[in-house]
């Protein structure tokens, strides 16, 4: 155990799918546990078939599954049932991913498991979680975003409500399952039992939106602008955004804009006031913008200290200098890709390199053969297994 590997030594059997359950795994990977993705025959986890794939992997399946082992499993079977059996012998955790009540009809819920294993930490992943009248619902992101609130509210000028595109659900749910494993871990040192925690992407995304779901509770349905002006303008050679909401930078602004009597004006001489007549505000200020380019507006900005930055795509982003010189992207070749993927570096821990095991993701069933052999079976069972389609193998 060490700062750079803070769960070495901690054993995880991850049979979660999609991207919540193992992002959620992948970190605790990252910090050096040792995770055994469990999953079935043929395709295996099924954001293995999300978007285009390469070989055995998609985006998604590499994001989710780097620096774990891969053993591929029937469990409708017995003997497969029995091969997951012996990987949970020592493990300390569990993570499921499945609709309410089907991992007890695998014959792994909390309570069998726990029986076997009572200090072990089990994580529950769902939609609408455990309970309640959605529970059996199947959900994936774009369910939680309309369920929550969070399309409605991420209206374009359309006026027509968009989905988020960055899956922010099921990422915010595999961050806040992790915070709590890894509480829960810590707690464990003193507890003589493990726990179940049971965690919901109807949970997660509403807690994403604390202030906002708040605000609008608060302020009649509908949140105030935090301040003027503040947003997105367009330029003359693309778009931009500018935050400029108290009385320093409003008037640093208008003297970056050339327009320093603007300041005075009485509608716009304080907060409320340029909230107030926020209308006026930007019929002034979007043609100005729009008169010159980036490169000019950056400059004034920058010299001005005022908050900026130009739109960019992930390419741009990727290719910026200071991304480059801090490290911020890591490029990590991965099976079935004939270049390198970038993987944006985990805040807070070392960076991944290539050709190790934090920074690879397996192919499906990858390490069954030696998992097998690492928990007690002999080269002949195993064999067997194969014969009998039990378990597959590169």
């Amino acid at each position: 155990m060490s700062y750079d590997a803070p769960f070495a030594g901690l054993k995880v059997v991850d049979l979660s799918q999609g991207i919540a359950g193992p992002y959620c795994a992948m970190l605790l990977a990252q910090h050096g546990a040792e995770v055994i993705k469990v999953e079935s025959l043929g395709d295996g986890d099924w954001a293995r078939t999300l978007g285009t794939r390469y070989g055995g992997h998609t985006a998604y399946s590499i994001i989710g599954n780097l620096g774990k082992h891969s053993i591929a499993v029937d469990l409708k079977t017995e003997a497969g049932k029995q091969v997951v059996w012996r990987l949970l012998e020592g493990a300390d955790v569990f993570l499921e991913g499945f609709r309410p009540g089907v991992i007890k009809r695998l014959g792994f819920d909390y309570e069998s498991v726990a029986d076997r294993e009572p200090r072990l930490l089990y994580l529950s992943i769902s939609g609408f979680g455990q309970t309640g009248p959605l529970a059996e619902r199947p959900a994936m992101d774009p369910v939680l975003q309309a369920y929550t609130g969070l399309m409605n509210e991420n209206r374009g000028e359309d006026g027509i409500p968009h989905r988020v595109p960055v899956i922010v659900v099921d990422m915010s749910t595999a961050l806040y399952a992790f915070q709590a494993l890894s509480a829960a871990l810590y707690a464990r040192r003193d507890e003589p039992r493990g726990r179940y925690i049971d965690v919901s992407l109807m949970q997660s995304a509403a807690a994403l939106q604390s202030i906002r779901l708040m605000a609008n509770h608060l302020e009649g349905g509908t949140m105030k602008p935090g301040g003027a002006p503040g947003g997105v303008f367009k330029t003359a050679d693309g778009w931009m955004s500018v935050v400029a909401i108290n009385d320093r930078d409003w008037r640093g602004l208008c003297a970056a804009m050339e327009m320093p009597s603007l300041a005075d004006e009485p509608r716009f001489a304080d907060p409320p006031s340029r909230l107030a007549n926020s209308d006026a505000l930007y019929a002034i200020l979007r043609p100005a913008f729009a008169q010159h380019p980036w490169t000019i507006w950056s400059e004034r900005l920058t010299k001005a200290r005022l908050m900026h930055e130009r739109l960019n795509s992930y390419a741009d982003y990727i290719n910026q200098p200071h991304v480059k010189e801090t490290g911020a992207i890591r490029w990590l070749g991965q099976a079935g890709l004939n270049s390198a993927v970038p993987m944006p570096a985990l805040p807070g821990m070392p960076h991944q390199e290539d050709s190790t095991l934090r920074g690879t993701a397996p192919t499906p069933g990858q390490h069954t053969r030696a998992l097998l052999a690492k928990h007690g079976y002999a080269e002949a069972e195993i064999e067997t297994l194969l014969q009998h389609g039990i378990i597959a193998a590169p």
